[in-house]
């Protein structure tokens, strides 16, 4: 067991786009946060209202239909929270605050490149306090068909098991299994960009969503053709912006995960179920202030599974 110390943000860092669903422009800007601040979400106020405040946490998640929205009584506060989420929790900041001019953080590339390089830009700085870990202590399962999320004890800190499979040739059959760290997290998962099909744009544009979707920010297959001109930045490119999600959607327990997730014909909505079932088991987990050592792990080859479009609907 090593010790570990809290972090926040050596300085503020601005990202300003467009928003995937609701095509609006928006500007996110993470500020420095003190000991014990977690991750904090605040909408600038508008037209006279006062600004409103969210925690990073699985009880102020109000829709998990297309993207990870945070909310409470007074309403959505920010929808597709998951890469900015994704990126504090990859990089292990404990402590920030994510300002938001707008009803969603910008899509930037459709991955959380962008904000991984701006928090490099600025760096991080230790806090003067230990940084808390949840520890699975027995496996918590969700299932829903052919469909399951499990979280069980894992002994190296932190593992991801993704899997998908799609009827369509450039995917197929894709499972992606490794133990996260920051270094992890740059070069294997935070470059991978949402992804969906041409046939489905219509229905999701009929539905007021995907409606910022571009080449720019979403890899687009048609048919069995991808048309991004770049082509794809990882040959599994698919299920490692899964596991992306995964890593956004698991932050909001409120403190970083010991153990490891396993998802099978995953997404948002299966990804919060988890996260809610393991911290409504009292029994199953323990808050801790250690984090064991890291075992190197490399990719398995998992089982098969069927799942949604990274911007579309969970299905099972």
């Amino acid at each position: 067991m090593k010790a570990a110390k809290q972090t926040t943000l050596r300085d503020d860092v601005i990202f300003s786009g467009i928003g995937v669903h609701t095509g609006q422009p928006a500007t996110l800007t993470l500020h420095p946060a003190d000991i014990d601040t977690g991750i904090v979400f605040v909408r600038a106020g508008r037209d006279g209202c006062p600004d409103r405040e969210i925690r990073a946490d699985f009880r102020f998640v109000t829709s998990t239909e297309l993207a990870t929205v945070l909310g409470d009584h007074g309403g959505p506060l920010c929808a597709t929270a998951e890469h900015v989420l994704a990126a504090l929790s990859g990089l292990r900041i404990d402590n920030a605050v994510v300002e938001i001019d707008g009803s969603e953080a910008p899509i930037l590339d459709g991955s959380a490149a962008e904000f991984v390089a701006g928090i490099d830009s600025v760096g991080t700085v230790p806090l003067p306090a230990s940084r808390r870990f949840i520890e699975v202590l027995k496996p918590v399962r969700v299932a829903k068909g052919e469909s399951f999320g499990e979280l069980r004890p894992y002994a190296h800190g932190f593992r991801l098991e993704i899997e998908i499979d799609f009827p369509n040739r450039l995917i197929g059959r894709q499972a992606l299994a490794l133990d996260l760290d920051p270094n992890t997290f740059r070069k294997e998962i935070a470059r991978a960009r949402t992804f969906g099909f041409m046939q489905d744009v219509s229905k999701l544009w009929s539905a007021g969503y995907a409606l910022g979707a571009s080449l720019e920010n979403t890899l687009v297959l048609a048919d069995d053709r991808v048309l991004n001109p770049e082509g794809l930045r990882y040959a599994d490119e698919f299920v490692r912006h899964k596991a992306l999600d995964a890593v956004g959607d698991l932050a909001l327990a409120g403190a970083p995960l010991l153990g490891a997730y396993r998802s099978k014909c995953g997404g948002h909505k299966l990804n919060h179920a988890v996260v809610s079932a393991l911290m409504a088991d009292p029994s199953a987990w323990r808050m801790v202030e250690a984090a064991p050592a890291r075992r190197v792990r490399g990719y398995a080859d998992l089982t098969t599974a069927l799942t949604a479009p990274a911007y579309g609907p969970d299905v099972s």
